[in-house]
Order: structure tokens, then C-alpha cells, then sequence
């Protein structure tokens, strides 16, 4: 991630623009003329197969590149963004940010940020193939939050703009996999759910979910009879 200032800074090399939900904002094959530094509101990140199915590769939120790849590449983009929310956006022509980031000696930073997502790729791969469902979901849920609501611990959060599809495609299973999933951590306390919301009511019992269980069962609070 790039330092508040230079953040602030980079902000300033471009122009503002909104972006309704559901609309995309860098489309697949598209030659990498400009990026996006997105400021407020939640993406994600896809990309078009043969036949039209969409893989999901990831979210991104507030303070993230978008199609700075191609940008640094010169090349057409392999993946698509689509805004899940409304969202704001600094769209940054690619001559002027290549200019930007060279004589502030950027380079560096960019490169960390990209082996980051690279790490967090791998990551992702590695847990669709240990981890159990809900553990997988309740890690996508904990890294959606912490993408919207960065340091959140015991406020609600409300995650909006996501179908059940697009939690499947992220946790790696069917549609109705994930729906079962998300009753169980409804059920459990950890959630609630509606039409494309999630809103998370208990961070901790969460994190237990994440780490492979259920959360443990609380302690009794009286003490229990004497042995006769």
C-alpha cells in the first residue's frame, strides 16, 4: 500500500469519477490506456473465459490500483472490474501515472504490492483445497470486511452489493453450497443475511468459524451441583 501522502498526491494526477453498481469499470481486452485508484465503494475482479463464464480472482475496496498491470505492461487487460457498489474513482491516464510513480521512486512499492496479491492468490488456492466450506466462507466474509471497514472488531458491518453467486465463486463452491454455508454461520450468530447483504454481527464467532470450527461453546454460568 502506498503512503497516505503519496496516496493523497497520486489523487491529484487525475480526474474523479463515478460509477454506478453493476457497471464496469475496466473492461477485458481493453488496451491499458489508463487505471483507476479507487476511493470509495467495493469491486471485483473477473475474468472472461471462452464461452463467457466468469472466474472470480478477487475483491478489491477503498485505497486499491485497478488494471495498473497493463498499464505498467503495454498490454490489453486480462481481467475485467466490475463495481459491486456505487464507487468513486480517480481515473489516471497510464503516461502521466508512469511519470508519477519514476520520480517519486515508486517502483519498489508497486512491485511489493504486486507480489502481496500474488501471495494472497496463493493463499486462496491453498485454503479451496484444505479448508472446510465454512471456514473458506467465513474468511471471504473477514477479508470483505476488513476491505470496507479496515480495523473493524466489534461494530456491525454491513457487507452490500453481493449475490450469493458471487460469495460461491469466491469460496470456490456452488450456489447452494454457500447458501448452506451462510445459514450455518446465520445460525450460529456470526451473520445475518438478505437480498445481495451480509451483515456481520459477531466478529469473534467469526474468526472462530475462519480458523476450521464452529465457535466454542460458551461456559456455564452457574457451578454445577456436588458430586454425592
Amino acid at each position: 500500500m502506498l503512503s497516505e501522502e503519496t496516496w493523497r498526491e497520486l489523487r491529484g494526477q487525475g480526474v474523479t469519477r463515478t460509477f454506478r453498481e453493476r457497471s464496469v469499470m475496466l473492461r477485458q481486452g481493453s488496451a491499458g490506456t489508463h487505471l483507476l485508484a479507487l476511493t470509495d465503494g467495493l469491486v471485483k475482479v473477473v475474468c472472461r473465459e471462452p464461452g463467457g463464464v466468469l472466474t472470480w480472482l478477487a475483491f478489491r475496496g477503498p485505497g486499491d490500483l485497478l488494471g495498473e498491470v497493463s498499464v505498467f505492461h503495454g498490454t490489453t487487460r486480462t481481467a475485467e472490474v466490475i463495481a459491486l457498489t456505487p464507487c468513486t474513482a480517480v481515473v489516471l491516464e497510464a503516461e502521466r501515472f508512469r511519470r508519477f510513480i519514476e520520480q517519486r521512486g515508486l517502483v519498489m512499492d508497486l512491485m511489493r504490492q504486486t507480489l502481496s496479491r500474488l501471495r494472497e492468490s496463493d493463499a486462496h488456492r491453498t485454503e479451496l483445497l484444505t479448508l472446510p466450506l465454512v471456514a473458506r466462507l467465513a474468511r471471504v466474509l473477514l477479508r470483505l470486511v476488513e476491505l470496507t471497514a479496515p480495523g473493524s472488531e466489534s461494530e456491525v458491518v454491513r457487507l452490500t452489493g453481493l449475490s450469493q453467486e458471487e460469495i460461491a465463486q469466491a469460496t470456490g463452491v456452488t450456489r447452494n453450497a454457500a447458501i448452506t454455508g451462510l445459514r450455518r454461520l446465520r445460525d450460529s450468530g456470526a451473520v445475518e443475511t438478505a437480498r445481495r447483504t451480509v451483515v456481520v454481527k459477531d466478529m469473534k464467532t467469526l474468526r472462530h468459524w475462519a480458523m476450521t470450527g464452529p465457535a466454542p461453546t460458551p461456559a456455564p454460568s452457574f457451578a454445577p451441583p456436588p458430586a454425592r
